[in-house]
Formats: C-alpha cells, structure tokens, sequence
C-alpha cells in the first residue's frame, strides 16, 4: 500500500510539473508581447512599405493617450495613415520628410485593448542591408514609455525593457513603369506566414485551453490512482 502510495504521488508530482511548465510556456510569450510591434519587421529600399505600430497595453495599466513615432535617417519619404481613432500631428524637417509623427487617441486606449498606428516609408538607398531603429514614446493618462532600447552585440530583444521597434532593410528593390516596388509585399506575406497570429487575447483563449486541459489530466489520473 505504502510503495503504491509512493508511486502516486511521484506521478502526481510529475503532473503538476508538466503543468507548471505549461504555464510558463504561455505566460512568456504574452509578457513578450508587451512592447510596441512594428509589422512587417523587413523591407526592401527604394519601394513604399506601410509599417504598422502595434500594441494592446497601457503605462503599467494606465491608458495610452498618444503614440509619438520618430522618423529615423535613411528614409525618403514617410506618410502617416489616417484612422479615426487617432488625430495626426507632424514635425516637418527642411527636406519636407517628417523627423517625427504623433498620434493622438480621441479616446484614451486602455491596457489590454488592440490598438495600432500606420505609416507609409520609403527607405533610401542608402539604409540598404541595414536595421533602421524606429523609437516610439507612449504617453498614458498617467506616465509614458519611450520604447528606444537597441540590443547591443550578444543581446537580443527579451533581454531589453523597453526595445524599440526595429526594420530589416534589404536590397533596393526593383520598380515597375509606375516606380512602384515589387517587392514589398513578398515581405508582408513571408512574415504573416511565419508569425501567424499575433493576437494576444487568441494566446490567452489558447493558452487557457492548454493549462485547463492538463489540469483536467492531473485530476483524471490523481482520482484514478485512489480508486485503484
């Protein structure tokens, strides 16, 4: 009796270390996703790629009221795109090139709602096989973030606090008659097709099923076990 008691709890034990892990596995992935996204996160020069910032959280929980992109060198054009749940304001260099945008909700955004802004960007030639830094500052009813960290050599991005936004610029892409790129949109798809979705309510639903599923498994075999 005493050995079959053992054997259950060490079993049980086990179990519920698969579901620890479990919930780690999930609860990593939704703590990274508490940044300001840029998508797509690659483009080539020469054609116009239309970024978009996302993000679905506050200044520790505090909601966002603007979101301020800043216009990096290497870019050749940068047209900020209308929603209705923003307004738009602009600093204007001599070049006529916007050095920084900024989106202001007409509603304050609360922490854990989707939220985004677009731009329009043509990278230069010049930032061709380079990574362009995009800082972004969130500004909340209470507090605000500058999302401006770049990993050093030896780091990546989980190891910042506040990473900025970062696009991978290829080649300078070919133009049809129209001057328009041709490759930008291989990029979109090739990056919606290994990301998936980036929703982070669907990985909490997911995530969810998951640990309830494996706590399900742990109360089968635990009653299981006493009834034998």
């Amino acid at each position: 009796m005493t050995s079959t008691t053992s054997r259950a709890r060490t079993r049980t034990r086990m179990l519920l270390g698969v579901l620890a892990g479990a919930v780690l596995a999930v609860g990593m992935p939704l703590a990274a996703s508490a940044h300001v996204h840029v998508t797509p996160d690659e483009s080539d020069a020469g054609t116009t790629t239309r970024l978009t910032f996302s993000f679905s959280h506050g200044c520790d929980d505090s909601p966002t009221t603007s979101i301020v992109v800043t216009i990096p060198d290497g870019i050749d054009g940068a047209t900020p795109v209308l929603d209705g749940a923003w307004t738009i304001t602009r600093e204007v260099g001599s070049d006529g090139i916007p050095t920084s945008v900024t989106y202001t909700a007409v509603e304050p955004v609360e922490s854990g709602i989707a939220a985004s802004v677009a731009l329009d960007v043509i990278f230069a030639s010049t930032a061709a096989h380079t990574s362009v830094v995009f800082p972004v500052r969130q500004t909340c009813v209470a507090g605000q973030t500058d999302w401006s960290q770049v990993a050093a050599d030896g780091q990546t991005e989980d190891d910042l606090a506040t990473p900025a936004p970062v696009v991978t610029v290829g080649a300078v892409a070919a133009t049809d008659e129209h001057g328009h790129g041709e490759a930008s949109t291989d990029h979109a798809d090739a990056h919606a097709a290994t990301t998936g979705d980036t929703d982070p309510v669907a990985r909490w639903l997911g995530g969810g099923a998951l640990v309830a599923g494996l706590a399900a498994l742990v109360v089968a075999v635990t009653g299981r076990r006493r009834r034998a």
